[in-house]
């Protein structure tokens, strides 16, 4: 039982209330309910899943409604090694409607092209292959021509777009582990980039670009850090990367100078959480794309925003899972685009809500932007 304690001083008498006598705690109130400890005080953060007791429809969407074209995906998250593996992987795509996976192989050289061989000579219609970016060697005075022979090369090989290119602030294809020193590393508005992106230009090619990354990984983390403990380890506060905003802005260099190269900026552009801003890019650069992969937390916890701003930019908005190729995850997309439930559990204790998306909509996010944006026509 918790006491209460009055201390008398002249003509003020303050109240403590503490689990034992003199612990000197003040009540904590919330929304005008005192807070009492109890059993629940034990309980850690990452272990908290609270289980509602909300009765709302629950609906199963085993398969798309429409064909569908999933342009974000990885061979090696995919685990795809094996002829068997990718045999497994086309059985799940049948079963949930996935009529193509777009694979980020991470690669270049001899692994790219084993990958290409392995997929495309099991698949040739249910995959696209795409490579990565020879970065050996970036400080090199003959970067740039090595870079683009590769591309050229691989596209001789069977790649059809560029990507997924990752900067999250280590430089581009660079993590923690092996960054240079700052003023060394590789942006995507680098000049020693430009000669690169014109030739994917030239060639026809998409390219995929992962730059900076969730807002909330610059915060410290700690009680108001907004995702739940399972994301710390993506964390950059305090680390030696640009901010946010710094690497955003490099973004919008890159696009002023290469206006003929089509980009799909990944998980909504790491802008989800501002649509608005987003939108003012959208704007400014129509060879500007993005996808929704990763980021259904964004879209189900704003439902009516999210389904505005997927309607005004139809034809640049693309689908994409990066989430694996298990077939409950797909089937959760399938529930979250086209019904409307309320309150669906999420990954980061945020509910979704249920777009609800109609027709036209639903088939140009599923497939029929991708046909134009990945020349699949």
């Amino acid at each position: 039982m918790r006491k209460i304690v009055c201390i008398a001083i002249a003509s003020l008498t303050i109240v403590l209330f503490a689990p034992g006598f003199g612990s000197g705690q003040e009540a904590v109130r919330k929304f005008g309910i005192e807070v009492k400890g109890g059993p629940m005080d034990s309980v850690l953060l990452k272990d908290y899943a609270p289980e509602s007791s909300l009765v709302v429809p629950r609906t199963f969407v085993g398969k798309a409604r429409f064909p569908v074209i999933d342009v974000h995906s990885h061979s090696s998250m995919n685990n795809i090694k094996t002829r068997a593996d990718v045999d497994a992987w086309v059985r799940t795509m049948d079963e949930v409607g996935v009529e193509m996976s777009v694979v980020f192989t991470n690669a270049t050289g001899a692994a790219f092209d084993r990958q290409a061989e392995l997929l495309l000579g099991s698949y040739p219609k249910r995959f696209q292959v795409w490579c990565s970016l020879d970065r050996s060697n970036i400080e090199a005075p003959d970067f740039s021509r090595r870079a683009v022979a590769e591309l050229e090369r691989a596209y001789k090989k069977g790649a059809r777009g560029v990507g997924e290119l990752t900067d999250k602030g280590w430089g581009l294809e660079a993590n923690e582990r092996n960054a240079k020193p700052r003023g060394q590393r590789l942006r995507i508005d680098d000049p020693r980039m430009d000669a690169f992106w014109e030739k994917c230009a030239d060639l026809d090619l998409p390219v995929n670009l992962h730059i900076a990354d969730h807002p909330s990984c610059w915060r410290p983390l700690g009680a108001q850090q907004e995702r739940s403990p399972d994301f710390q380890a993506f964390n950059l506060a305090g680390k030696d990367v640009p901010s946010y905003e710094e690497l955003l802005a490099g973004r919008e260099r890159m696009l002023e100078r290469h206006r003929r190269t089509r980009f799909i900026f990944c998980h909504l552009g790491n802008q989800g959480n501002d649509t608005a801003a987003l939108s003012r890019m959208l704007d400014r650069f129509p060879n500007m794309y993005v996808d929704v992969s990763a980021r259904d937390y964004e879209i189900g916890r704003q439902p009516r925003a999210m389904r505005a701003f997927l309607e005004r930019y139809r034809g640049r908005v693309l689908f994409g899972t990066d989430m694996g190729k298990d077939k409950g995850m797909y089937q959760g997309w399938w529930r979250l685009l086209e019904t409307a439930d309320e309150y669906i559990p999420g990954r980061i204790w945020w509910p979704y809500y249920g777009l609800e998306l109609g027709e036209p909509l639903l088939k140009s996010i599923y497939r029929d932007t991708a046909l134009q944006v990945l020349n699949l026509k």
